[in-house]
């Protein structure tokens, strides 16, 4: 019984690991370096960066999104 029990708390144990260093992840980069990459990307499509209204998350790509500005169309040569 007691080795059951050993084991079902050492495979536990590993699940935890295994799932927290999916969670955290590679580093990206800082959130300022993550906007300022964002806000490029948008204005080399011809946009703007606004916020998106919602709460802040901490992530800017959540968080903002690109607002295309001018002559922006979808017919072919326009």
């Amino acid at each position: 019984m007691f080795r059951v029990e050993a084991a079902r708390r050492t495979a536990a144990a590993a699940a935890a690991l295994l799932l927290t260093g999916c969670a955290t992840g590679a580093s990206v980069g800082s959130t300022a370096e993550r906007l300022a990459e964002l806000e490029q990307a948008c204005r080399a499509r011809g946009g703007v960066l606004v916020s998106s209204g919602g709460p802040p998350t901490g992530r800017p790509e959540v968080d903002n999104h690109c607002r295309i500005v001018g002559g922006a169309t979808r017919l072919p040569g326009g």
